[in-house]
């Protein structure tokens, strides 16, 4: 087993750096509904429909980027003992940046603008990039002692990599090149959604999972495992002759993981908190998306069987809702309730004066408001599932209810943040 991990919170960057890239991810999360709500919903629930094109990029760029690279501005020195140089000065725009990109992208898919494409891979470019570097430079001195260092050491190059390969098709786009796109469109999905965020969730949950929710401490097996396990088939797919077999690799790989995830979930000793249950359907949500994505190679090469239209053309639908929603809102959700008042804890007990007494984490967030919170999401979840059994009933109800989840969230954590001028007033009043 595991030993137990030493934080260093004195390291930890200025609330500003990070609030500055969590808070307003879950507004993008409402605008996201809205436009599933009310956008033009011709074709749904198709893969290459504009609609599903433009949600996916605004629910991957413009709320879960900001999220994961401030959780990799406030990991890398926190776990892993370095800082980010010139990160507060990075996240005053990762927010804002992302939502452009995102809206860019989302201008193209819908109006067929070609600007759009070249707005978005060029300010891409240079955010991202600053990123990157920011975070490559922090990385390459991090020393690796379990899954979530060497995630935290490896990680900048599979954002680079799905950068690099977002901009290329965005390029494609816009016209200033033309390269096979269906053969980058697989690498830019892949490495996305397993290398970028599968792989972040895992990492950061082997150390937030038994510091929050007390579950088992992963294995040693487990350590040494990750990322590689998950990345090898990815690079496997390089290859075009491979690709069907790096696909069903993958999904083998991400089927055992979640499941041995899933148990350990499963046997946590907080389960009565409320964001228990977003991660165990989380975990549920990588086994289901293996199974699925394995689902058409394999009886195509059992037994010649092939799906039927409806199910095929939903397949992509579920997998995507599976893996942006399921595996990767749901986890963001339970931690951005856990670390948002944690970080508010923390830093008024490194500013207040000893014997003077701090809100504790559940004072400033109830935990009976995390519930509801979770309850929404969930059902969110369930209608976005379901849609493409009706999508022109189901698409508005889906978006609906995912924006109300994110808005209470969003509005839970700007208590939290006022909840925290409040106290850190009331000490300085006192000094």
């Amino acid at each position: 087993m595991a030993g137990v991990k030493i934080l260093n919170y004195e390291l930890s960057p200025s609330p500003a750096t990070i609030f500055g890239c969590l808070l307003p991810a879950p507004w993008m999360g409402v605008l996201t509904g809205l436009l599933l709500a009310f956008g033009p919903q011709q074709a749904l629930p198709d893969r290459f429909a504009p609609l599903t094109l433009a949600l996916t990029h605004c629910l991957a760029l413009g709320m879960l980027a900001p999220i994961m690279i401030g959780a990799l501005f406030q990991l890398m020195p926190v776990v892993a003992g370095q800082a980010v140089a010139g990160a507060h000065k990075i996240a005053a725009f990762v927010a804002l940046g992302s939502a452009l990109i995102a809206a860019g992208l989302s201008l193209g898919f819908l109006q067929g603008i070609t600007a759009g494409f070249i707005f978005a891979g060029v300010l891409a470019a240079m955010l991202y990039g600053a990123v990157t570097l920011a975070l490559l430079t922090a990385a390459c001195k991090i020393a690796v002692v379990d899954s979530t260092t060497r995630t935290l050491r490896w990680i900048p190059l599979a954002f680079l990599l799905v950068v690099a390969l977002g901009i290329s098709l965005a390029g494609n786009f816009a016209g200033w090149w033309q390269l096979d796109v269906m053969y980058l469109l697989d690498l830019h999905v892949g490495w996305g959604l397993t290398c970028w965020i599968a792989t972040l969730v895992v990492g950061i949950a082997s150390t937030t999972m038994p510091m929050f929710w007390q579950t088992k401490r992963p294995s040693a097996y487990w350590q040494r495992a990750l990322p590689g396990v998950l990345w090898l088939p990815l690079l496997l797919a390089f290859w075009p002759a491979l690709q069907q077999f790096a696909l069903l690799f993958a999904c083998l790989v991400i089927f055992l993981l979640a499941l041995i995830a899933f148990v350990t979930v499963w046997r946590a000793k907080r389960r009565f908190d409320p964001a228990w249950g977003l991660w165990l359907v989380c975990t549920a949500s990588y086994m289901c998306t293996a199974l699925l994505a394995a689902l058409p190679t394999v009886l195509k090469h059992v037994g010649g069987f092939i799906l039927p239209d409806l199910i095929s053309q939903a397949l992509p639908w579920w997998i995507a809702v599976l893996v942006l929603v399921g595996g990767a809102v749901l986890p963001v959700n339970a931690m951005l309730g856990k670390i948002i008042p944690f970080l508010v804890f923390m830093h008024l007990r490194r500013q207040t004066p000893m014997g003077q007494r701090v809100p504790t984490m559940q004072a400033v967030l109830p935990p009976q408001r995390l519930l509801w919170q979770a309850r929404a999401v969930l059902l969110a979840f369930a209608l976005l599932m379901l849609l493409p059994m009706a999508p022109a009933w189901l698409a508005t109800a889906a978006g609906i209810a995912f924006s109300i989840s994110q808005a209470y969230l969003g509005s839970l954590l700007i208590v939290c943040l006022l909840r925290y001028r409040h106290e850190l007033k009331a000490v300085f009043l006192a000094k």
